[in-house]
């Protein structure tokens, strides 16, 4: 199945891209992309941790993704 992925702030730098399309098995969840997302990139692995909202609501490892899903990943924000 196809899910549209968006890349944010230095995620969008490592990876080149701001959108890319990604083909995954049924069934999977937020885990299974993060590391599709790893292999395909694998500068993202240098980032400690990246959330991901599905559908612009952040989701858990556990979350399976659907058809048409829109992710987005977001890198870890700091500041003071």
């Amino acid at each position: 199945m196809k899910i549209e992925v968006l890349f944010f702030g230095i995620t969008s730098d490592i990876t080149g891209v701001d959108v890319t399309f990604v083909e995954i098995e049924s069934r999977s969840c937020v885990q299974d992309l993060k590391k599709q997302l790893i292999a395909s990139y694998p500068n993202l692995k240098h980032i400690n941790e990246f959330a991901i909202a599905v559908n612009e609501t952040y989701a858990e490892d556990e979350l399976l993704l659907t058809e048409n899903d829109v992710v987005a990943v977001i890198p870890p924000v700091s500041g003071g």
